[in-house]
């Protein structure tokens, strides 16, 4: 055996162009002692509206500031000619619009003109779906000229294509046209111009015309919606094959103030009726600061419960406790950002009213909501999770305040007693150890919650240090939810190779501990190269292109070949977890019973290549490996990261690997991570 193993070496060596052959490593599967079931929520999606993630991201619009809600109501807008901003119009909780009117001679024009959400960008052939509401307010008909237009006044015309709508009538009415582009502009503008109704030189007077709710998609949006995804990047998150999507975020939940935080009432019914809310992450960094940056809600808690549903993953939304941003309020002096316990009604109430909407009957309330935005069947909610990174005081930190579990208890009972079969997830706040997490974490014991979420954003070394982390977790209580990760880079906070490399090994513990660890999402999920205010991030993208990050490689490998069961790895008789005589490697290892396939993932985080010889060890009789096949992230540059000039620099390599009865011979390069999936 030991001599078949240095020809497969060999053999492995040349089929991986490694130069230099390390040390050893005996790995044993055991394959009779099948583990844990891993949950099929394991690896799943978090989404934060940040880094312009919503509008601007995911949600495919292309107009900013459609309805004229924005604190400055044309901001996004540049008007000119005769115009003016009125609030009578005919939605109730968005009541601005424009009225366009008569600029006063036939030379000049009146017009309004919106810049996109750092440009609006159109492909060429692509066609795009424009529509408005209006009407003439003094009756009769008025005409309006749709274009797109060159921001480049260098060209010789600006304009590159045109259309009209008439309008007709006081009533208002909802217009719309499909505008094919004749080319590819990744920063034209959308203008609107009122024209007399016989021709731009008639001698005639031009009607008014009122505007509210201009809009514009691709037509080809996710699964053809009109008020619909980005396509490329809801196929991204349909490809990381997500068993949890956690929405609508994490301090976007909490807001700057109470006023601020995320309402899921306002994002369901009519898009046309849904509020305009501030988004917290607007004014946070100073040195990223963007006072553009609101939510329309047209990316609604309606829209995340489809794409959960398109996805085949568990929805996991989070609601206000009633405590807003901790990190921002001392909720102990400032009154303004908190409820106080004895308060919490309406919070509770919305909570109740949330599980109605996603699985009540269709002639319930909020049921009746749904089934009115066309979903009649329950999205068959399962969790909810309770606040974010709240935490409570010690006596050494402000003195004994449970800030947060009070109010956890009060949401706890009035929802278990309403719908006892729903899994409450509770929190252990914004760190990973030190005082807030140990006071918290046998708090969410004693509460009962089922899971709580754990935060953690690490440097390297933290996560070269952890990969024992969850081999002590008692096994009694509450699951644990990794729910925001990433390692930051110690002055390197970007995605670059290595700081996902680490991910991946410290992944291997969380699979290990499938039996404790229940869920698990890499955060945050998206971010636009113009638009980011945290890095790293899963999922890149300016308004034309999109990249993968290599840290999206990771999490996307985890959960496709994600398998059924843990089995035990261990080398010299213990866990394959980065320990000073394992050669910078970690691993694990599943069973899959839907594939009959054992998979092992193996991360070597050190500096040499490193020899692996997995023995599968208890295989039944007259049973053997038929097949292996591996998938190799690997960089020779530490610092490398994928862009979207490149967006393919680091991706998953596969080959076949070789195998004879039950053992897998293969080097491992340095700094590389690969899954063997093994017949």
């Amino acid at each position: 055996m030991k001599h078949f193993r240095k020809i497969c070496s060999a053999l492995a060596m040349g089929l991986l162009a490694t130069s230099s052959l390390g040390a050893e490593n005996d790995f044993v599967v055991d394959t009779k002692k099948v583990g844990a079931e891993i949950q099929p929520t394991m690896y799943g999606i978090f989404f934060e509206d940040i880094n312009f993630a919503a509008d601007g991201g995911l949600y495919a619009e292309m107009v900013k500031n459609r309805s004229f809600e924005f604190p400055q109501h044309l901001m996004g807008w540049t008007a000119f000619g005769k115009f003016e901003v009125r609030n009578d119009g005919p939605f109730e909780r968005n009541p601005h619009y424009v009225r366009l009117s008569d600029p006063g001679h036939r030379h000049k024009r009146t017009g309004i003109e919106n810049e996109g959400f750092f440009g609006i960008s159109v492909k060429e052939k692509a066609t795009y779906r424009f529509s408005l509401w209006a009407r003439v307010p003094n009756g009769g008909k008025g005409v309006l000229e749709v274009l797109l237009v060159d921001n480049d006044t260098m060209g010789e015309r600006q304009e590159f294509t045109r259309q009209q709508l008439v309008i007709e009538g006081k009533e208002w009415k909802k217009y719309s046209l499909t505008i094919e582009s004749p080319l590819t502009m990744a920063d034209a503008r959308l203008r609107l111009f009122l024209r007399p109704e016989k021709g731009r030189d008639a001698w005639e007077k031009i009607n008014s015309i009122d505007i509210e709710h201009v809009s514009m998609f691709p037509t080809d949006t996710w699964k053809g919606r009109e008020n619909g995804m980005r396509k490329d990047l809801a196929q991204a998150l349909a490809d990381m094959k997500p068993g949890v999507f956690r929405f609508p975020g994490g301090c976007i939940v909490e807001g700057t103030d109470l006023d601020q935080r995320y309402q899921w009432k306002n994002s369901v019914g009519p898009v046309e009726n849904r509020p305009l809310n501030e988004n917290r992450w607007e004014n946070t960094f100073p040195h990223r600061l963007f006072p553009d940056y609101h939510q329309s809600y047209g990316l609604g808690f309606f829209e995340f419960f489809q794409l959960c549903e398109d996805f085949g993953c568990e929805p996991l939304p989070v609601i206000s406790c009633g405590l807003a941003c901790q990190f921002q309020n001392d909720i102990r002096n400032e009154k303004n950002c908190h409820v106080p316990v004895d308060s919490l009604e309406e919070y509770i109430q919305d909570a109740l009213d949330l599980v109605e909407f996603a699985n009540g009957p269709a002639d319930s309330k909020w049921g009746k909501v749904r089934a009115e935005m066309g979903h009649p069947e329950p999205f068959n909610l399962k969790f909810l999770g309770i606040g974010n990174e709240q935490w409570d005081y010690d006596e050494k930190h402000g003195g004994p305040n449970n800030a947060f579990t009070d109010r956890l208890k009060k949401f706890s009972d009035a929802i278990r007693k309403a719908y006892p079969e729903l899994k409450l997830i509770g929190t252990t706040g914004p760190n990973s150890e030190g005082w807030d997490f140990d006071l918290l974490q046998p708090k969410m014991k004693q509460l009962k919650v089922d899971l709580y979420d754990e935060h953690y954003y690490r440097n390297e070394q933290w996560f070269l240090s952890h990969g024992h982390r969850y081999d002590s977790y008692g096994r009694k209580g509450p699951k644990v939810f990794a729910g925001e990760y990433a390692c930051h880079g110690t002055g390197k906070k970007w995605n670059h190779f290595e700081t996902s490399l680490y991910e991946a090994a410290h992944m291997t513990g969380i699979e290990r501990n499938a039996d404790i660890v229940h869920m698990a999402t890499y955060a945050p999920l998206f971010a636009h190269v113009k638009g980011w205010q945290w890095r790293p991030d899963a999922i890149w993208y300016d308004n034309l292109r999109s990249f993968k990050t290599v840290s999206y490689y990771v999490q996307q490998l985890y959960a496709t070949y994600r398998g059924t069961h843990v089995l035990p790895l261990t080398m010299n008789k213990k866990s394959v977890a980065g320990d000073a005589d394992q050669n910078g490697l970690f691993a694990s290892a599943v069973l899959d019973k839907d594939s009959n396939s054992y998979i092992v993932k193996v991360a070597n985080t050190g500096d040499e290549p490193q020899q692996l010889n997995i023995l599968f060890k208890g295989m039944k009789k007259n049973s053997a490996l038929s097949s292996a096949k591996q998938l190799l992230l690997h960089s020779d540059n530490l610092d490398a990261e994928n862009s979207l000039e490149n967006p393919e620099l680091i991706t998953p390599q596969e080959s076949s690997v070789p195998v004879a009865n039950s053992t897998l011979s293969v080097s491992l390069p340095a700094k590389s991570f690969a899954v063997y999936i093994v017949k």
